[in-house]
C-alpha cells in the first residue's frame, strides 16, 4: 500500500510517541522508585518492579516479530499499546506492592511489541534510500527517551506524584494509537501457518528463569544457593529444547538460519554487547552525580542530558551516511568514540569538573548512538518481507537481554567494590564499612539536606568509595566494548540494499 505523503509523516509521528514512551518507561520508574518504597511499602519486593515488566518485554519480543510476519505488523502494533496503556493506567492504582508487580507485567506484555514493530513497519513502508534517516530518526527517539526518562521521572514525582509517572503513558499512548489506526494502511498477503506454540511456551520459560535468576541472585539469594543454581538450570535446559523446537518448526519463532548471514549474526552480537553497556551509563553516572558531587535527583537526572544530545547526534550521522558507505565503516567511528568516551570516564575522580564530564558524555554517547539506527537496519538488509518483524524483534530482544545482563552483573561488581574501597577509606573510624553506612543511613548521601548533616571525614571516604566502584564498572566495561571491536571487522562489506532484491531465505 502507498502511503501519501502527508500521511506517511502521521504514521512516523505514531512509532515515535510509541517508541518514546516504551523506551522512556523503565529509566522514569527506576527514578520514583524511592518514593513508591516510601508509600506502598514491600522494600523487599521492589526490584520485582521492574524485573516482571522485563520479563514481559523480552519473552513477547520474538513472539510478536513473528505474529506480525504472519498476520501484519499494525493489528499487533496495536494490541501492544492497548495493552500496554491498560498496564499503566492499572500501575497509577496500585495500592500495594504486590498489585504493583502484577500491573507492570501487563504493561510488559504490551511494551514487548512495540519498539521491534515500529522499526519494521519503518523498513516496510519506506524505499531503500530514505530507510536510513528514518531509523536514524527512530533511534534517536529511543536514545533520547532512554536517558529523559530519570529527568522527567523526578520531575513528575517531586511536582506531582508517583502516580503519574504511569498516567502520563496515556495521552502519549493515545495519540500514537489514534495516527497508526488512522493513518497506517497496511496491505498483507495472509498465508496459512502454524504458530510454533511449542517455541513460544519453552522460551518464555527459559527467559522468565533467566530473569528472575539475575533479579534475585546476590541479592534474595546467594548466586550458589539452591534457588538460584535451580533457575539457571530450568533456563538451560529449556533453551536447550527451544533450540531443538525450533530446528523443526515450520515456522519458528526465531529463524536460526538468519545467523548464517554474516551482517545478521554480528548485528546481533553487537546489540546485546551494546545494550550491556549503554545501560550502565544510565544507571550509574546519575549516582555518582548524586553521590560525589552531593546533586539532587533532577540536577542527576539533567546531567545525562549532554549524552542524550550526543546519541541523538550519532543516531542521525549514522542514518543519514548508512547508504554511503558500509555498515562496518560506520560502526568503527561508532566503537572509537564508545570506547574512548568510556575510557575517559572510567579515569573520573571527586575532583572531575562538570564540564569534562560533560564532554566525556557526550563523545560515549556519540559512538552509543550509531548502533540505534544502525543496527536495526543492518539486521533487516536484504531480508524478505515476511522474515522482517521475526529479524528485527531478535535484535531487540538480544538488547533487552544484554540491558538487564550487564546491569545485573556490573551492578553486583559495584556494590562489592564499594563496600570493599569503604573499608579501606574508613579504617581508623572504630566501625566496619557496613556498620557505619548502618548509623548514617547511605540514602542521606544522596539528599543535599542530610548530606550536610555527615561528619567529613566520613562522608569523604564515602564519596571516594562510590567514585573508585563506578569508573571501576566503566574500567570493566571496556572489555565488551572492545570485542564489540573485533566483531565489527567481520561484518563484511554490505550496506543499505537500494537497488537490490530481498535475498530469500536459503533452502
Amino acid at each position: 500500500m502507498v502511503h501519501k505523503e502527508s500521511n506517511l509523516k502521521l504514521v512516523v509521528a505514531g512509532l515515535l510517541l510509541g517508541i518514546l514512551m516504551a523506551a522512556m518507561d523503565n529509566t522514569i520508574v527506576a527514578t520514583a522508585m524511592g518514593t513508591i518504597v516510601a508509600d506502598l511499602g514491600g522494600f523487599d519486593k521492589f526490584v520485582w518492579v521492574t524485573g516482571s515488566y522485563m520479563v514481559a518485554v523480552m519473552a513477547g519480543m520474538p513472539i510478536y516479530g513473528k505474529l506480525s510476519d504472519m498476520y501484519g505488523r499494525k493489528r499487533f502494533f496495536i494490541f501492544g499499546l492497548v495493552v500496554f496503556l491498560l498496564g499503566s493506567m492499572l500501575c497509577g492504582l496500585a495500592q500495594s506492592m504486590e498489585q504493583l508487580i502484577a500491573f507492570r507485567a501487563i504493561q510488559g506484555i504490551g511494551g514487548g511489541a512495540l519498539m521491534p514493530i515500529a522499526f519494521t513497519i519503518v523498513f516496510d513502508i519506506f524505499p531503500p534510500e530514505k530507510r536510513g534517516k528514518m531509523t536514524g530518526l527512530l533511534g534517536a527517539v529511543f536514545g533520547t527517551s532512554s536517558v529523559l526518562g530519570p529527568l522527567l521521572g523526578a520531575f513528575i514525582t517531586d511536582a506531582i506524584s508517583w502516580h503519574w509517572v504511569f498516567y502520563i503513558n496515556v495521552p502519549i499512548g493515545a495519540a500514537s494509537f489514534y495516527l497508526i489506526f488512522r493513518y497506517y494502511k497496511e496491505t498483507l498477503e495472509h498465508r496459512e501457518q502454524k504458530i510454533d506454540w511449542w517455541g513460544a511456551f519453552t522460551l518464555v520459560i527459559a527467559v522468565v528463569s533467566l530473569m528472575f535468576a539475575l533479579e534475585l541472585g546476590g541479592k534474595t539469594y546467594a548466586w550458589d544457593s539452591t534457588p538460584i543454581v535451580a533457575l539457571f538450570t530450568i533456563f538451560t535446559v529449556f533453551f536447550i529444547v527451544f533450540f531443538a523446537v525450533e530446528q523443526k518448526a515450520t515456522e519458528p519463532i526465531i529463524s536460526f538460519w538468519m545467523f548464517k548471514r554474516r551482517l545478521f549474526a554480528t548485528s546481533q552480537i553487537l546489540g546485546f554487547l551494546y545494550g550491556g553497556t549503554f545501560i550502565i551509563l544510565a544507571v550509574f553516572i546519575p549516582i555518582f552525580v548524586q553521590a560525589v558531587y552531593g546533586g539532587s535527583a533532577t540536577s542527576a537526572g539533567m546531567i545525562l542530558t549532554p549524552m542524550m544530545l550526543g546519541s541523538v547526534a550519532g543516531s542521525m550521522v549514522g542514518g543519514i551516511f548508512q547508504t554511503k558507505t558500509t555498515f562496518r565503516n560506520l560502526m568503527i567511528i561508532s566503537v572509537i568514540a564508545y570506547f574512548t568516551g568510556m575510557y575517559l570516564l572510567s579515569g573520573m575522580t571527586p575532583d572531575t569538573t562538570r564540564m569534562m564530564l560533560t564532554l566525556f558524555m557526550i563523545l560515549v554517547g556519540f559512538g552509543m548512538g550509531f548502533s540505534f539506527s544502525l543496527l536495526p537496519t543492518a539486521t533487516i538488509n536484504g531480508m524478505e518481507f515476511r522474515y522482517r518483524g521475526s529479524a528485527n524483534s531478535t535484535n531487540a530482544f538480544l538488547r533487552s537481554l544484554g540491558m538487564t545482563i550487564g546491569v545485573t552483573i556490573f551492578g553486583a561488581l559495584q556494590n562489592r567494590v564499594f563496600y570493599e574501597k569503604l573499608s579501606e577509606n574508613l579504617q581508623g573510624q572504630g566501625e566496619t564499612a557496613k556498620g557505619t553506612l548502618n548509623i548514617i543511613d547511605p540514602q542521606k548521601v544522596f539528599q543535599p539536606d542530610e548530606r550536610s548533616k555527615i561528619p567529613a571525614d566520613i562522608l569523604e571516604g564515602i564519596t571516594a568509595s562510590m567514585s573508585d566502584s563506578i569508573t571501576t564498572v566503566f574500567t570493566y566495561a571496556l572489555i565488551p566494548i572492545a570485542i564489540s571491536a573485533v566483531v565489527i571487522l567481520f561484518m563484511g562489506n554490505e550496506r543499505v540494499a537500494v537497488s537490490k532484491k530481498a535475498n530469500s531465505k536459503p533452502e
